[in-house]
């Protein structure tokens, strides 16, 4: 019950602060939305920047946690599909999200916030980091970590793309492209991953 509160706040404050940003977001507006009393909230978050940490530490960590599901024995090229494919995946799925995770990474009043959080993950980002370069080694990158700074540039690029121009943006071609341009071939239909995304999914809050 405990853990269902928790997310059903934290849930509640993302939605908050995708609808009016963080400066004009209150606990009043993420009390009304999770429908839960103010004590309550006060009771887990003892400041409105104390849940901007759970939001945002939600997120990253459901990033991070993008290749948990794949053994050390998945072939090099499956991995980056699956990079790709999840990265796509969560673009087309969480853009609002994806889109607010945007702003707070750059607003001066947030961005601090961010970098904090990062760094209390520093290890899982550092490991992550290490799993992508892994990849690019074994495909024979004659230097993997420069790869894996242009693949998460790309991936990047893409979901900025496509929040800023979410009626435009060929976000179904551009998920062949990748594929040929790292030679893996014609993709399937776009898999759904199975705990992937289960941080974010947990954040959603009924309408």
């Amino acid at each position: 019950m405990r853990h269902r509160s928790q997310e059903r706040i934290i849930g509640a404050a993302l939605e908050v602060f995708a609808a009016h940003g963080y400066e004009g977001a209150t606990i009043s507006q993420i009390t009304e939305r999770a429908q839960v009393s103010r004590g309550l909230i006060s009771y887990y978050f003892a400041s409105k920047r104390d849940l901007l940490e759970a939001v945002l530490g939600r997120w990253l960590d459901s990033m991070l946690s993008m290749l948990d599901d794949q053994g050390e024995d998945v072939p090099a090229d499956q991995l980056l599909a699956t990079v790709i494919d999840r990265a796509v995946y969560g673009a087309r799925e969480f853009l609002g999200m994806q889109r607010l995770m945007l702003c707070l990474m750059l607003q001066p009043g947030t961005r601090e916030v961010f970098a904090k959080v990062e760094r209390s993950r520093e290890t899982a980002v550092l490991a992550f980091e290490d799993r992508l370069r892994s990849i690019f080694a074994a495909r024979g990158a004659a230097d993997p970590a420069v790869e894996e700074v242009l693949l998460r540039s790309v991936l990047e690029g893409v979901v900025y793309k496509l929040a800023v121009y979410e009626d435009t943006y060929p976000l179904t071609e551009i998920r062949p492209r990748l594929y040929q341009l790292y030679n893996l071939g014609e993709p399937g239909p776009l898999p759904l991953p199975p705990d992937t995304f289960r941080v974010l999914n947990r954040m959603r809050t009924p309408a």
